[in-house]
């Protein structure tokens, strides 16, 4: 099965919901930047959520996710798009603990608890739209589930899952946010709480092969769910050497003089996907005369 996502409603439009495989996406960014497990599980967390948060928007909009909590992997920086893009890393991808008192990987350990969560949305107008949150957490799921209810207003709850193999390969991954919509019945209410006290953790349910459409019939009932739109989801960097060309343009003749003369070449790495492109001296030497 490939990675792809469901945008759904549930119980005749009372709440509107997401569910996300995101094994592939999750491989593609250990692979990329060697995370150890417990690094591996708070990206891939971050990551998941960030597609199915993308997937809320519309056009070429597009936002940006940073997570700071303090703790030793560093900052975990995630960007996607309405398209099922996503990219992302984290500062110190070689983070690994023992399994916590749960028996699972100790992502609140690594990810911290004494800092923020962090939303920047370009929706294509002058201002961005900015909301940030303390780690409650530090699990992750909880703490996009805060940031809903508190900076968006918008009562949720979010769920996301990372399996990792012991040789770091990553075996599962996936997550779900649902959303209740105004004027929702509390009966409806009640009936979704007892459905989450029992149904399995999202990893698992993606280990055992259940589609997003199924991870949905499992939240809510197979009757109460109404697909709307399936779409791929995938690592995307938008990355390039002509990009980073560019911005050694920017940088003026002086500053690609200096770089001729000191190094004779250049190298510029994209954080996001570990990417590293390299310009000989003849090229610095094209992009001077070009800067000019």
């Amino acid at each position: 099965m490939n990675d792809y996502l469901v945008k759904a409603l549930a119980y005749d439009g009372q709440i509107r919901a997401y569910a996300v495989r995101t094994t592939d996406v999750v491989s593609e960014a250990q692979r990329r930047h060697d995370t150890w497990r417990t690094a591996s599980a708070a990206l891939g967390r971050t990551l998941t959520a960030g597609v199915m948060m993308g997937a809320m928007l519309k056009g070429e909009n597009k936002l940006t996710i940073k997570i700071d909590g303090g703790g030793p992997i560093g900052v975990i920086l995630v960007d996607s798009n309405a398209k099922g893009e996503v990219r992302g890393y984290v500062s110190n991808p070689h983070v690994d603990f023992e399994a916590n008192e749960h028996g699972k990987l100790d992502v609140r350990r690594a990810v911290g608890v004494t800092g923020t969560l962090s939303v920047v949305k370009d929706v294509g107008m002058r201002d961005f739209f900015s909301g940030q949150v303390p780690i409650v957490s530090g699990e992750l799921g909880e703490d996009f589930t805060y940031y809903f209810a508190t900076s968006e207003q918008v009562p949720s709850s979010v769920g996301v899952g990372v399996l990792v193999n012991p040789d770091d390969s990553i075996l599962a991954a996936g997550g779900f946010i649902f959303q209740l919509m105004p004027g929702i019945k509390d009966a409806t209410i009640t009936k979704v709480e007892e459905r989450l006290k029992t149904i399995s953790p999202i990893s698992q349910l993606v280990k055992q092969g259940l589609t997003p459409e199924e991870i949905l019939e499992e939240l809510f009932g197979k009757e109460q769910v109404n697909i709307l739109e399936k779409m791929p989801v995938q690592f995307k960097c938008v990355c390039s050497k002509e990009r980073f060309a560019d911005a050694i343009i920017g940088l003026g003749t002086k500053e690609i003089e200096d770089m001729i003369i000191e190094d004779g070449q250049a190298e510029a790495h994209c954080h996001f996907c570990n990417e590293k492109y390299l310009f000989t001296k003849e090229e610095l030497e094209d992009l001077k005369t070009q800067a000019k």
